[in-house]
């Protein structure tokens, strides 16, 4: 995808092009082996049916479906996964030790208009032959997914990429909620947030339910779209992503919407600037 050799066009501008994070490209990933994909496949289906579940309990179901795996096995597919059971410690990323973690500032809030409150999250995405990771931002109000980066690693310049392709289109939101993960705690993400006066919010440890609009959209994701399919490569989950996504904003009703898309409750709730103010 990416010509190095291209004199009109510098590598910037190339990932820019196909939505992928600069550092990607300079990664050089060992080719897991088709055992460790496939348990990783199943830890991720079963991961959505059971959060709370670690690396033991994670382990036993596998054995149980007659996988010859042990617990370190397990314990570090998920590392790589970015998965941990969301008691005692939160989903998706390790927090940073010496990054700042903010308040959770949701608790008792009424959100009832677009762009008053944005939220974030990773996910793992399994291929054919591999797998990537995958950052959306969601406006919570609409649950229109504003902005989605993939990338190879699990740094924080995808993450940063996807904050500031939502703000480009669609503004600023008074709060912006995430998980206590690396990625989300770094100084390149939060200070984009506070660059644009937006209030930080951050989920309790092992607190899922804290972030559950785009816990849900995961599922949804995942069970109508990426296990039906089979992607050989980025270019094709880029663009079978791209489609699944117009699909949500645009044409799946949402029950817990009054049966509307998340493009129409955003566009007819979204607050002139100085009324949201």
């Amino acid at each position: 995808m990416i010509d190095r050799k291209n004199q009109k066009l510098s590598l910037s501008r190339q990932c820019q092009l196909l939505e992928i994070s600069r550092s990607s490209i300079y990664y050089k990933p060992v080719a897991p082996k088709a055992e460790d994909l496939e348990f990783m496949r199943l830890i991720d289906e079963q991961y959505l049916k059971t959060p709370c579940w670690g690396s033991r309990s994670m382990r036993n179901w596998l054995r149980r479906k007659g996988c010859k795996v042990n617990r370190k096995r397990v314990q570090r597919l998920m590392r790589l996964m970015g998965l941990e059971a969301i008691y005692p410690k939160p989903r998706t990323s390790r927090p940073h030790p010496q990054h700042q973690i903010y308040p959770y500032l949701l608790r008792d809030l009424t959100i009832d208009h677009s762009n008053q409150v944005w939220a974030a999250d990773i996910t793992y995405i399994p291929m054919a032959r591999g797998f990537m990771y995958l950052v959306a931002v969601m406006d919570w109000h609409s649950r229109k997914v504003l902005s989605w980066k993939l990338s190879n690693t699990l740094d924080a310049e995808f993450c940063v990429e996807a904050l500031n392709q939502a703000i480009e289109r669609f503004g600023t939101p008074q709060i912006f909620n995430t998980d206590q993960g690396a990625q989300f705690t770094s100084k390149e993400f939060t200070s984009v947030l506070k660059d644009k006066d937006i209030a930080i919010s951050m989920d309790g440890r092992g607190r899922v339910q804290d972030n559950i609009f785009i816990e849900r959209l995961w599922w949804t994701l995942k069970h109508q779209h990426i296990y039906l399919h089979s992607f050989d490569d980025g270019a094709q989950l880029r663009t079978g992503l791209s489609r699944w996504f117009e699909f949500y904003n645009k044409e799946r009703p949402h029950q817990g919407l009054d049966g509307h898309t998340p493009d129409e409750v955003y566009f007819t709730t979204c607050l002139p600037v100085a009324e949201a103010a």
